[in-house]
């Protein structure tokens, strides 16, 4: 389980297999190694046409129906992105200098260090106009974080599974000055606006997250969420993980420098959470 991400940068594969198709193959590719290496480790050597097992896609409060799946057909499925891999090579939307290399993902749970992680990147009042528009953006798009808390209390109802979304039952906070922010509404703003986080939004996120650069005038903070195309290209990605981050932070690195791509490139970031 993972929040998946997708730059919208249109192409011949996603033309052809659909970005859904594309990223449904890339799993499937993915399980069935990973099954194969399980199978050959415990010294099974079938083929894997002879390979299956079980699996239930869950949502939150919802198991999933388990269905058997034999690995050769998850294979055969998947043989369909060989044929558009080469493509990617020069797409200005690859990330990973990989073939598919617009798509992510953020595994499950999300870890305590990674929320912490986030929280401390806001800005505070001594950077007083961004911090000023993450209050108001706060206050007025009322994000109170209820979205992401009922995904934390969800989690709960899977058998046998406790805190599967979440390393926290209760998510952390950080006073910000006269502000108080907590992890729910950190990633609210983040995973909780629709399925595409659209290029305006994307930049005000970019600098709330500490991504690109604050140091900014008045009008070049009003540009970050504007269609002008010269902060776009003049503003670096300054986002990394620190020595020793553990692997969630590093994931949400990826995702950031995925988002402030798509902002450069001036389309949208799919997001399914």
């Amino acid at each position: 389980m993972a929040i998946d991400y997708i730059i919208e940068y249109d192409c011949a594969p996603k033309r052809a297999l659909t970005a859904d198709g594309i990223r449904e193959r890339l799993k499937e590719r993915a399980r069935a190694d990973e099954v194969i290496q399980w199978f050959r480790a415990a010294g099974d050597m079938r083929e894997p046409s002879q390979m299956g097992f079980e699996f239930s896609h869950s949502r939150p409060g919802d198991p999933g129906d388990k269905q058997l799946i034999v690995v050769q057909d998850l294979i055969d499925h998947a043989s369909a992105l060989d044929d558009h891999a080469e493509v990617c090579a020069d797409c200005p939307a690859n990330l990973s200098a990989q073939p598919f290399g617009c798509m992510g993902f953020v595994q499950y749970p999300i870890t305590a260090r990674a929320e912490t992680w986030l929280l401390e990147r806001l800005p505070v009042p001594d950077e007083p106009l961004i911090w000023l528009l993450l209050r108001q953006g706060i206050q007025k798009l009322g994000y109170d974080g209820a979205s992401i808390q009922e995904l934390r209390a969800a989690e709960g109802g899977l058998e046998g599974v406790e805190r599967r979304y979440f390393e926290l039952p209760i998510a952390p906070e950080r006073r910000l000055g006269e502000l108080r922010v907590s992890g729910d509404q950190a990633l609210e703003m983040i995973f909780g606006v629709g399925d595409r986080i659209i290029p305006n939004h994307a930049g005000i996120l970019l600098l709330f997250a500490g991504a690109i650069e604050r140091d900014l005038e008045a009008r070049e903070i009003q540009d970050i969420s504007s269609h002008d195309g010269t902060i776009r290209n003049r503003v670096a990605f300054e986002m990394t993980a620190e020595a020793g981050a553990d692997e969630c932070v590093r994931e949400m690195v990826a995702f950031f420098r995925a988002l402030h791509l798509a902002w450069k490139l001036n389309v949208s970031l799919y997001v399914d959470a």
